[in-house]
């Protein structure tokens, strides 16, 4: 376990893009557990109430076990944004980690192609600013 790669205790990372009107805010922080994942992601829906989608993804370590990855699209296509945002976090050599991107629709639909580029975008883009 010593060669995996947890960001920094306490630390949230936030980042935003906007694509055609949309709005996406990502969060990543720690989450050694389930439970401190979903933790984050309902900080977020407390934070940012009025957006219409809170997606998210998190790889957490269970000792003498598989990892747990998880994922939500909160509403969006199926496919288009959780699993998108988890193959990112999973491609990142990155573990004990949540993602929630927060979108505010801008009025344009963007298609399945144009939102998994854009939630893979918004997580890519915020984990170059993770403390680790």
């Amino acid at each position: 376990m010593s060669s995996l790669i947890v960001p920094a205790r306490g630390s949230l990372t936030v980042g935003e893009l906007e694509i055609k009107r949309s709005r996406f805010i990502t969060w990543i922080g720690r989450a050694d557990d389930g439970d401190a994942a979903r933790e984050l992601i309902g900080l977020a829906r407390e934070e940012f109430p009025d957006a219409r989608h809170h997606c998210s993804a998190y790889i957490h370590e269970v000792p003498d076990a598989n990892r747990v990855e998880r994922s939500s699209d909160d509403g969006e296509p199926s496919g288009t944004a959780g699993r998108p945002m988890l193959d990112v976090l999973a491609g990142s050599g990155l573990t004990n980690v949540a993602a929630v991107v927060i979108r505010y629709f801008g009025g344009v639909k963007l298609g399945t192609g144009g939102l998994v580029r854009a939630y893979s975008d918004a997580v890519s883009g915020c984990l170059a600013s993770v403390p680790r």
